[in-house]
């Protein structure tokens, strides 16, 4: 198993994400506690040392099974993870009695990291708000020795991203955010492993693999990596993809099958950094997957001078490419419904008049139009 320096601490590169545990007769809140247990003790025994888990995974069952789970081996031989669920307003002024629960599922008396859950948009305002305490009680707990290692994961844009790290950069140890080769461009991943670099804050890669999507290839982008390494699978791409980023130091996999998780290991055996040639190749693969469904906004912002309604139609465009390429999917939605009703696609009044003046000519009115209907 590769190893990361992290502080005092060595870090499996393998994290073992409990997102996607294995569930019974296909129901999420219902795991399958056995199978659980197996392939978490073939991790351990393969040298994964780093679990994760959330308030919200699997209808708050995760942190529970994982708790029984993870008793059974020495407090010290294991990193845990958990976060507070800042995607739920309703739970911002409950940092306490949340963080005091999650400790008691988990069976632990401390986490040895501990992250803000998903800082965006819909929630950057209320993580900044100082009477809701989230950032002094975690803080105080961190200094009573109940979080080892702070740090925050993100779905928002690089903006909001931004406005995190200006509040409580200083203080955050690791960040998390969605990174692979499909998104190193398409969801500005690379801007923001660049920002994170400027605060020197180690990146946590979540969803290398991009829900499934980037293990299984269509047959003529297969052919062309198989060409560059034959012996590599096709999984294992966007694991040397994210090896090849010298910030990264944790990567995250949900696996909910034996085969998975010997596949997982087989890869972190040893470092394989992509080649330029081979990058390239993935980058140019990626601009063919995401362009069958995406409009070819160019983010030149003509349209927006010329729109009576005053939509930022380049961010809308952006988020329908992300909404149309993963067939829904909640980074789309959760972004739309932190925007006031008069700047949402559904504002749009179909006048044309940004399309008079289109370089790329898309028929940005029938866009948004599907993309409203779309979102309901």
């Amino acid at each position: 198993m590769i190893e990361k320096r992290f502080h005092d601490e060595k870090l499996s590169a393998l994290g073992f994400g409990c997102m996607r545990l294995p569930t019974l007769d296909g129901k999420d809140a219902d795991i399958n506690e056995a199978e659980a247990a197996r392939l978490i003790a073939r991790a351990m025994e393969g040298g994964v040392n780093y679990y994760d888990t959330a308030w919200g995974y699997h209808g708050g069952n995760s942190e529970t099974v994982l708790g029984r789970i993870l008793k059974q081996y020495p407090r010290n031989s294991f990193y845990l993870a958990d976060k507070f669920p800042g995607y739920d307003l309703s739970n911002m002024d409950k940092v306490e009695e949340i963080f005091d629960r999650q400790l008691e599922k988990c069976q632990v008396d401390y986490f040895d990291f501990y992250l803000f859950h998903n800082v965006c948009e819909m929630n950057i305002d209320a993580y900044l708000d100082p009477q809701y305490h989230i950032y002094d009680s975690l803080m105080v707990r961190k200094k009573a020795g109940q979080i080892r290692h702070l740090g925050f994961s993100a779905h928002g844009d690089l903006n909001t991203m931004r406005r995190f790290l200006e509040a409580y950069g200083k203080d955050m140890e690791f960040c998390q955010i969605q990174l692979n080769w499909l998104d190193w461009e398409f969801q500005n991943a690379r801007a923001k492993v660049e920002l994170l670099q400027e605060w020197n804050i180690p990146v946590w890669v979540m969803e290398p693999l991009r829900g499934g999507k980037l293990a299984r290839l269509p047959d003529e982008y297969a052919a062309r990596l198989r060409e560059l390494r034959p012996e590599e699978n096709i999984p294992a791409w966007a694991f040397r993809f994210v090896q090849s980023i010298p910030s990264v130091t944790m990567v995250l996999s949900g696996m909910s099958a034996m085969d998975q998780v010997e596949d997982n290991l087989n890869t972190f055996a040893e470092e394989k950094p992509l080649s330029e040639q081979e990058r390239k190749t993935l980058l140019v693969i990626a601009g063919s997957m995401t362009g069958r469904t995406s409009v070819p906004c160019t983010a030149c912002r003509y349209c927006t001078s010329h729109c009576p309604q005053g939509l930022d139609i380049p961010m809308l465009l952006e988020l329908y490419n992300e909404h149309a390429f993963s067939g829904g999917g909640f980074i789309a939605p959760m972004r739309i419904a932190r925007l006031t009703e008069d700047k949402r696609p559904s504002a749009c009044v179909g006048c044309h008049s940004c399309e008079a003046v289109c370089p790329q000519q898309i028929k940005i009115s029938e866009v948004l139009a599907g993309f409203s209907a779309k979102l309901g």
